[in-house]
């Protein structure tokens, strides 16, 4: 099962895929965000599945990000031991958090556009964690299960000056352009994967490999990371969490920056078909 959001900005067709059809969802929500999940949403999907009519047309609509505008973007900066090495850096003692405005998110095979100026757009494929009950204080990771409502694949496209030279210290002014956060296609909930932490996540340009690693290799695993932000923070249902991106970024200096025209894709194993985006 996997839920969808179908259709021009700002009017999204809550959807969800079951075994190959494409149902209409506004039988029981008008759309999927936060007060869905928080209201116990996946669930609800799950029983009414049998009753569900089958949306029509859905294979020419445009795919959303398969959640409304979350009320914020969490980031982990170098959670895989690799990228931390081709980035420069020792691997980190505890998660480093950094923040995407909310406005970042769009849809999986939206056009992106260079930014005036830019000269280092780079890629970023992520596991990213939706978080389906608020969440503060959690005693332990393993709590930390009772609060995500599912997975999604996630592009945290990096303007990489804008990260390191203008940023006085803080990341965010590179990850914040705009549609620098492709999303989806599909939320796919917890219970539909056997093991999140044990994920292919992959990455090409123009077809040419980039990315090609696990989350299995994650320095914090999805459970610890939203417990340790609970520390710090109050996750709020609809929040997204992007986990980290392995090695084979253009910081890396192995390839070059993103320019007009080039392609991207990235995919994870078990969350739907592929993303690709194009930069205009």
């Amino acid at each position: 099962m996997e839920l969808l959001r179908l259709g021009e900005i700002g009017a999204e067709i809550p959807a969800v895929l079951h075994e190959g059809v494409v149902r209409d969802l506004r039988p029981v929500t008008g759309d999927i965000d936060g007060a869905f999940l928080a209201a116990d949403g996946v669930a609800r999907v799950r029983e009414a599945l049998p009753t569900l009519p089958e949306l029509e047309g859905a294979a020419d609509l445009r795919v959303g990000a398969p959640i409304a505008r979350p009320s914020a973007v969490m980031c982990i900066g170098m959670n895989y031991a690799a990228h931390a090495a081709e980035s420069g850096g020792e691997p980190p003692s505890i998660p480093i958090l950094f923040f995407k405005h909310p406005n970042t998110v769009v849809g999986p095979y939206d056009d992106v556009p260079l930014p005036p100026g830019s000269t280092k757009l780079d890629w970023e494929v992520e596991l990213g964690v939706v978080i389906g009950t608020r969440a503060s204080y959690l005693a332990s990771p393993e709590q930390a299960w009772d609060h995500i409502a599912g997975f999604v694949t996630s592009q945290d496209l990096s303007e990489r000056t804008w990260q390191l030279e203008d940023s006085g210290g803080q990341w965010s002014k590179g990850k914040c352009g705009p549609s620098f956060n492709p999303l989806g296609p599909a939320l796919v909930p917890v219970s539909e994967l056997a093991d999140p932490n044990a994920l292919r996540l992959w990455s090409t340009v123009n077809g040419e490999p980039r990315q090609d690693s696990s989350t299995a290799d994650l320095i914090f695993d999805v459970a610890t990371v939203i417990w340790h932000l609970s520390q710090y923070l109050t996750l709020e249902p609809g929040d997204l969490v992007n986990t980290g991106t392995p090695e084979g970024v253009a910081l890396s200096g192995r390839f070059p920056y993103l320019a007009v025209g080039d392609v991207v894709e990235i995919g994870i194993d078990g969350l739907g078909a592929p993303q690709r985006q194009r930069v205009i």
